[in-house]
């Protein structure tokens, strides 16, 4: 069954649900059983300068390079080929209510800055291959300096705004770009955030591996001294410079990399997810169409930051290509009311929104009168991700829209929803609480945790792929490929799977609730975090012998990191104020070493953490006791008397 023909059996019956199941089902069998024949139909919907050869390369499991031997661009897709048919249309919309800013660039105007940002950094030695760190608040500077590293061919590495100059100096020893970009100062709920001061700590915790040349977008926020001259350079004077410069379009090869994004593991080093080019990009047309329903010539919002992995999918690339506004946000949905986004929504005509469920949970403290003083009828649907969506949030938000509210689920490595409902494919009844069905291109199983074998309905299993991974997933990890392999492909013994590292169970549609993490990340407001990062930083305060983070429930974020820390010498625990004044120094070097978004909710100090007999930290029993639940087996228990101090820790808070 060919793809017309499938979406004409979804037209013709609408209203019988097994009969859109059907039509979904074969869709989503063929692009398992015929990957060839069904991503080369979908490759169409993207610029080849040079066809490929050959759609799917499977040579050396499980690496795979999709569209082989073809060229493209992403900049070119998602700038310069719709300038010709509708260069007077919107591309970008910038607002910030932090400053008042406000400003709508059409693809021709954004054309034009990007490929004069390109010729800055081309100017400064980048090219193809070369990696350009870009550390940057929500502002538009942002978006052109990442289309113009595309542009060139080179590789660009986003990080997050609030990371901390530690972390920041982590991911430049990895990427070793030629060039960084960043700026004064951010902003959050009227706080200036000032970016300089950490920049030129993480260069100098980075040493060789430092660019150099810094690209400095001054806002007059914060002090942004220029420490050395012919590294530091102001934004506004080379952009006077090259006025009138204009770099072309660097073709490249479909495997070739367009940027790293970092991730949180389990150890303390993060993992450099690799994203490759054209199947990037076929993966987000495609999905901007079947997911989002997304057409040329609206407006998509999405709440989320460049610095994560939303960000770049749905801020930046998927709408752009589409050929869709993509407004970008800087800002609290709450300031300065919390009609803010709803206000957005009605001014530049939205149809597509994007957000997580704490931004929702947020809201919903509000008084719901502000949802309503705004004419929402352009919006066509709410996708929310990032984090589990619960029932209460999903049916307030729905009822209060009333506009379907969808849920999705995928990771920084795949780039793109492993679960959702495709209703450009077929209309598909949403069910509170799960996120949906397997998108087509996943093939995606529940298995044990142990054999890798398939669990049975009802069953609770990790979720796995099958490789070759769809287009649009992670490549490898960057300068790491033995990392890729052990990370990702080798927790079960005798099967190649790719592993989410999450729980989930399947209903008897098929569709898939999710339970939880297998390993110790957690997500905090749709971030995720390793708990060994936080580790890491809270023991390097020298009071601290010992440490265990775990990510508790909360009804806001999702989940907080809460530390349960042994100190050196337990006498200084005796006094309420220096056990209070201990827990903030604790809680303050987190926040220098990782940002306050890593920041634990609570520090409890314990003369022991529970073990087991051969050493091991129960961090699932400690998380179980942190949110009122049964620890569990504890036939393993080392002494059981750590665990009530656990307990006693928490009562006593």
């Amino acid at each position: 069954m060919n793809l017309s023909s499938l979406r004409t059996t979804a037209r013709q019956t609408p209203a019988r649900r097994r009969d859109r199941m059907t039509a979904y089902r074969d869709f989503h069998r063929q692009s398992i059983d015929q990957p060839e024949v069904f991503w080369g139909r979908e490759a169409a919907r993207i610029d080849w300068h040079r066809p490929y050869d050959k759609v799917l390369a499977y040579d050396k499991p499980p690496f795979r390079r999709w569209f082989v031997g073809g060229e493209t661009n992403l900049c070119h897709n998602a700038v310069d080929r719709h300038v010709a048919g509708r260069g007077d249309q919107a591309a970008l919309i910038y607002v910030s209510s932090e400053t008042g800013e406000e400003r709508v660039y059409s693809f021709a105007e954004l054309q034009e800055e990007v490929a004069r940002f390109a010729a800055i950094l081309q100017a400064q030695g980048v090219g193809k291959g070369d990696r350009v760190l870009i550390y940057m608040p929500m502002i538009a500077e942002a978006v052109f300096a990442m289309l113009a590293t595309v542009r060139l061919g080179a590789v660009h590495s986003v990080v997050f705004g609030g990371f901390a100059s530690a972390s920041l100096a982590a991911r430049i020893e990895d990427a070793q770009p030629k060039v960084m970009v960043t700026a004064d100062a951010g902003m959050r709920g009227g706080k200036v955030i000032a970016y300089k001061p950490l920049v030129d700590e993480a260069l100098e915790l980075a040493g060789a591996a430092a660019p150099g040349k810094v690209i400095l977008v001054n806002r007059g926020l914060a002090e942004a001294p220029m420490m050395k001259p012919g590294r530091d350079l102001d934004y506004a004077t080379l952009r006077a410079r090259h006025l009138d410069d204009r770099a072309e379009v660097t073709w490249v090869e479909s495997s070739h990399p367009s940027y790293i994004l970092y991730t949180s593991g389990t150890t303390g080093k993060p993992k450099g997810v690799e994203r490759d080019t054209g199947g990037y990009a076929v993966a987000l047309a495609a999905s901007m169409d079947y997911i989002y329903g997304g057409a040329a010539g609206e407006t998509f919002f999405s709440t989320s930051d460049i610095g994560w992995v939303v960000g770049h999918s749905y801020i930046v690339y998927g709408p752009l290509i589409a050929g869709m506004a993509t407004l970008v946000y800087e800002g609290l949905p709450t300031n300065p009311d919390p009609a803010i986004w709803w206000q957005l929504v009605e001014k530049y005509r939205v149809s597509v929104m994007f957000s997580a469920p704490t931004a929702i949970r947020v809201l919903k403290k509000q008084d719901p009168a502000y949802l309503h003083r705004h004419d929402l009828s352009s919006l066509k649907a709410l996708f929310l991700a990032g984090e589990p969506l619960d029932e209460p949030t999903a049916n307030w938000i729905a009822g209060e829209l009333k506009v379907p509210v969808i849920d999705n689920y995928w990771q920084t490595e795949t780039g793109w929803p492993m679960l959702s409902v495709c209703n450009g494919v077929a209309p598909q009844a949403v069910k509170v609480g799960s996120p949906g069905l397997p998108v087509y291109g996943y093939n995606l199983k529940l298995v044990d945790e142990a054999s890798g074998e398939e669990v049975g309905v009802g069953e609770k299993g990790v979720i796995a792929i099958m490789p070759p991974l769809p287009p649009g997933c992670l490549s490898t990890v960057w300068g790491q490929d033995e990392r890729f392999l052990n990370t990702y492909f080798g927790g079960f013994a005798d099967r190649l799977l790719y592993s989410s590292f999450d729980w989930g169970v399947r209903d008897a549609d098929g569709y898939i609730t999710i339970l939880g993490r297998t390993d110790d990340v957690i997500n905090v407001a749709g971030h995720r975090l390793g708990t060994r990062e936080i580790e890491e930083a809270v023991s390097g305060h020298g009071a601290i012998a010992e440490v265990a983070v775990v990510g508790v429930a909360d009804a806001l974020k999702g989940q907080v990191p809460q530390a349960f820390a042994v100190v050196r010498d337990p006498s200084m625990l005796a006094d309420p104020v220096r056990r209070s004044a201990l827990e903030k120094e604790v809680i303050a070097r987190v926040a220098h070493e990782l940002g306050a978004i890593a920041n634990p909710a609570r520090v409890f100090f314990v003369n022991q953490l529970p073990k087991t007999r051969s050493g091991k930290v129960l961090r699932r029993s400690i998380q179980a006791i942190a949110e009122g639940r049964d620890p569990g087996d504890l036939t393993t228990l080392d002494d059981p008397a750590s665990l009530e101090q656990v307990r006693q820790a928490i009562t006593r808070a």
